[in-house]
């Protein structure tokens, strides 16, 4: 129970040294934060555009999916079970065991080949386009225009329809059936050296070179010191395509090579599945869905590896003008 002086001494100690009166304010609701508008870096959220990214995601993972769950299924497993789930026994360990030593280990055989023609094709053509890129944005010289329609002219044609009259050529050469007939056609590649020479041209500024050039640095010292590390995201981006198209290349083995020692991983998987179509053949299924789980273990450690300097050398173009 409060007493008048007790009020009054209260009011007293409100009230500042001016004697004015001090108001206490009323409660008041907390305000609604207010939205911020859409911009490019704060977009609407789209419903389709999500469905439609989820039905990519779901295209995208599925095979990959089908393909983990029944690398661990034995033969019974594979055509008595659902395809999408696991069986009651896993045979994965076992499936791998038996992939690589069936045939006397002829899948170690394609693996080896297949790293010959991605190290030699792959890392040929990215070297050639890194080159050839750099040559084209930075020089001038007489036939640049008509080097540039050739290029394009070579991006649109398909390599399957250059493979007849490659095929002709290599065996005039006596080159069919073996391995230069897979590595030399594949160290061409119109599409890098187009991506190079765009890159090039935007990613290494004029007035860099020309400093290097007055401060003495010679054409080969300025393009490995300041060129290629700018040229890094283009160079990291030609390598994985040239290595992926090198990787799942079918139709030119098919044609060239004929001797099941030099196959590459696709044709010898497409040859232990047209095994169990022939006359007393193996159906070696299951060792054929681990080689393929097997083939694709590469490729992705390839680029998890390579994405750290696929990211880092995003911002090593940017030169302040």
């Amino acid at each position: 129970m409060t007493t008048p002086l007790t009020t009054a001494a209260a009011t007293e100690a409100a009230e500042p040294a001016g004697g004015a009166p001090v108001t206490t304010p009323a409660a008041t609701t907390p305000r609604r934060r207010k939205r911020l508008p859409h911009t490019p870096l704060n977009p609407r959220p789209s419903i389709p555009l999500t469905l439609v990214t989820g039905l990519a995601l779901l295209y995208t993972l599925l095979p990959l999916a089908w393909l983990v769950i029944n690398s661990t299924k034995d033969q019974k497993g594979l055509l008595d079970s659902f395809g999408l789930w696991f069986a009651d026994d896993v045979h994965l360990w076992d499936n791998i065991t038996r992939t690589l030593t069936y045939d006397d280990g002829v899948f170690v055989r394609w693996l080896l080949n297949t790293l010959l023609y991605v190290a030699a094709g792959a890392g040929g053509a990215t070297v050639l386009a890194v080159l050839g890129g750099y040559a084209l944005a930075k020089f001038n010289f007489p036939g640049r225009k008509a080097v540039f329609a050739v290029v394009l002219g070579a991006v649109a044609v398909p390599g399957t329809a250059l493979a007849v009259p490659t095929f002709l050529m290599f065996s005039k050469m006596g080159l069919t059936n073996t391995p230069w007939a897979v590595i030399i056609p594949s160290l061409i590649s119109p599409f890098g050296l187009y991506l190079m020479w765009v890159f090039a041209a935007e990613a290494i500024p004029a007035e860099l070179l020309e400093a290097a050039r007055v401060d003495g640095s010679g054409e080969l010292r300025t393009f490995f010191t300041i060129a290629l590390p700018l040229l890094m995201p283009g160079t990291v981006t030609v390598l994985l395509f040239s290595m992926v198209a090198t990787w799942n290349n079918y139709f030119l083995p098919l044609i060239m090579i004929k001797d099941p020692d030099w196959y590459p991983l696709t044709l010898g998987l497409s040859a232990w599945n047209a095994q169990a179509q022939t006359a007393g053949g193996e159906a070696v299924f299951d060792l054929i869905i681990t080689g393929s789980l097997l083939t694709i273990v590469p490729i992705v450690v390839i680029f998890l590896l390579l994405q750290r300097f696929w990211q880092s050398g995003l911002a090593a173009g940017s030169v302040k003008e």
